[in-house]
């Protein structure tokens, strides 16, 4: 797999952070900032069955509302005292019901979570339904609450486990239920019920007609991945694509298509990134170019690497302009090919480079320049190919009539067998026409 490939596939199995389903105002619902005991989960429907539910008494009603009224004000010390004093007094005739209790661990509890004790928190909530003939939507509201403050605290199989006592007594379970299950077995690495029930909040949403959130589909694309289900996690991406367009998209399912060994559609969707303007690294530019040479369109390869040198994206590297040469030349733009090569060999401490911008100097015609840059470059030393380096001197020389020097340099590529063959046939082809330039002259 090559470097570029390891890259996209580390982007395609990152999850990003998922933000876990607990937000305040929801806890603080289930503190107390509705009327007492009427609070219930999201989309749940009315009680499902009758609960035989003690009445909330007016002076115990004051008494939260004081309570609340210092909670809605930010004063939590006072009204963590009024609850004291409530249970405190709570004997004989003024023994608070069940009911009444509820309430007071239910303010209690936001009391703590606003203060983030998260463990007096949960500890709250606990005592809220530990509280007999409580109504059952308080229950489900709170159990709902208890399950995301053990996600809160990364208590993944506590959080599972309340999350689904919570499931056991609603008619009426929400996708972000289904969501906030997933990213729990998703932390356990299960990752088979971490898909089962994101796919269930995916397909609860899209029943409905609506646009599932970005995040869950990511935890889904991640999820395929890790399974392998290929065509599954290319969905995913071509969805979020649709509803979320963002420029990792389209690097990832260029990745996916390359993994399926498509490379026309991998070049398409890098491509589609570049001309909407969303690439914006320097690896992101160069694997472009690179996809348009694989399939044989060097002078978009070009285009692209012109573009990010120019505007300093794609780094002023010798690498980068040998790359742009490269493609210039396979275009055949031999004009805007030389001065990338010349570019690329200033910049390189080797003469391996100077040795090839003698030959694209030959493509140019420009002989002179070809005989001094592959000089330097044999000069320099760390020319890959100086056979071939010697070919194009040879030739390089031939052009300008220096026919001995060509001789020489062409007897110097022979000595190796890779070029042995063609330096012959450049003597054998010089020779003849010096014979041929004579009689010319003769006659």
């Amino acid at each position: 797999m090559s470097k570029a490939n390891v890259i996209f596939r580390a982007g395609l199995l990152a999850v990003p952070a998922l933000a876990l389903q607990v937000g305040l105002t929801q806890l603080q619902q289930s503190a107390g900032y509705q009327a007492f005991g009427t609070a219930a989960a999201q989309e749940e429907k009315e009680e499902q069955e009758t609960r035989r539910t003690p009445a909330l008494r007016n002076k115990v009603y004051e008494k939260l509302a004081e309570a609340q009224a210092f909670a809605e004000e930010k004063q939590l010390g006072e009204a963590a005292k009024v609850l004291d004093g409530m249970l405190k007094r709570s004997s004989g005739k003024n023994e608070l019901n069940s009911y009444e209790l509820a309430n007071v661990y239910n303010l209690y509890a936001f009391i703590h979570y606003s203060n983030e004790d998260y463990d007096k928190a949960l500890q709250a909530y606990e005592n809220v339904v530990r509280q007999p003939e409580i109504p059952l939507a308080m229950e489900i509201n709170t159990r709902y609450t208890i399950a995301q403050l053990y996600f809160v605290q990364e208590r993944w199989r506590e959080g599972i486990a309340a999350l689904k006592e919570w499931f056991e007594l609603t008619d009426t379970p929400n996708a972000n239920a289904y969501v906030l299950l997933s990213q729990g077995y998703y932390q356990l690495k299960d990752y088979d019920e971490a898909l089962r029930n994101i796919e269930t909040a995916i397909a609860m949403y899209r029943d409905k007609n609506k646009i599932p959130k970005e995040q869950w589909f990511n935890l889904a694309r991640f999820l395929y991945m890790e399974k392998n289900q290929l065509d599954n996690a290319q969905a995913m991406l071509e969805e979020l694509l649709f509803f979320y367009p963002k420029k990792q998209y389209w690097v990832q399912l260029s990745y996916i298509y390359s993994e399926r060994q498509n490379e026309s559609r991998q070049l398409a969707a890098m491509e589609t990134a570049y001309d909407l303007d969303l690439l914006e690294k320097d690896g992101e530019y160069r694997n472009v170019a690179s996809l348009f040479l694989a399939q044989s369109v060097p002078y978009k390869a070009g285009k692209v690497l012109r573009e990010g040198l120019k505007e300093e994206i794609v780094e002023d590297k010798s690498k980068n302009w040998e790359l742009l040469a490269g493609a210039w030349r396979q275009a055949q733009e031999i004009d805007w090919a030389i001065p990338a090569m010349e570019k690329a060999a200033a910049k390189s401490d080797s003469g391996d480079l100077y040795a090839r911008l003698g030959s694209i100097y030959l493509d140019g015609e420009q002989y002179d320049k070809a005989i001094e840059s592959i000089n330097k470059g044999l000069q320099r030393g760390g020319v890959k190919r100086p056979d071939n380096a010697r070919l194009v001197l040879g030739m390089a020389y031939f052009n300008t009539n220096q026919y001995e020097k060509a001789r020489d340099a062409f007897r110097a590529a022979g000595r190796d067998e890779r070029s042995k063959q063609y330096a012959r046939q450049w003597i054998k082809y010089m020779n003849s026409e010096i014979d041929r330039q004579k009689k010319l002259a003769e006659g």
